[in-house]
């Protein structure tokens, strides 16, 4: 778990992450440390002013920093890089 502080993300990938919420898209996802997961994006969550993703990976659920995620993608959005907000 990274302790640095929290980056906000583009707001442009964040509506992309609601959208994928809303739907449950079944997202490809890397993350900073290399880990690539495919994983049904469920909710985003606002907790100590850090956000975080919500999914679902072999029927467990997992958070994972908005900050931390490198790219996701699926058919219908496409590949999107996660940017940091100016």
């Amino acid at each position: 778990m990274t302790k640095k502080e929290y980056q906000p993300i583009n707001c442009d990938d964040y509506d992309n992450l609601e959208l994928a919420c809303q739907h449950h898209l079944v997202l490809e996802i890397k993350l900073e440390d290399g880990e690539k997961l495919e994983a049904k994006a469920c909710d985003l969550l606002l907790r100590k002013k850090v956000e975080y993703l919500i999914v679902e990976v072999g029927g467990e659920q997992r958070e994972l920093r908005l900050d931390c995620i490198v790219y996701f993608s699926h058919p219908t959005i496409g590949k999107i890089e996660i940017s940091l907000a100016d």
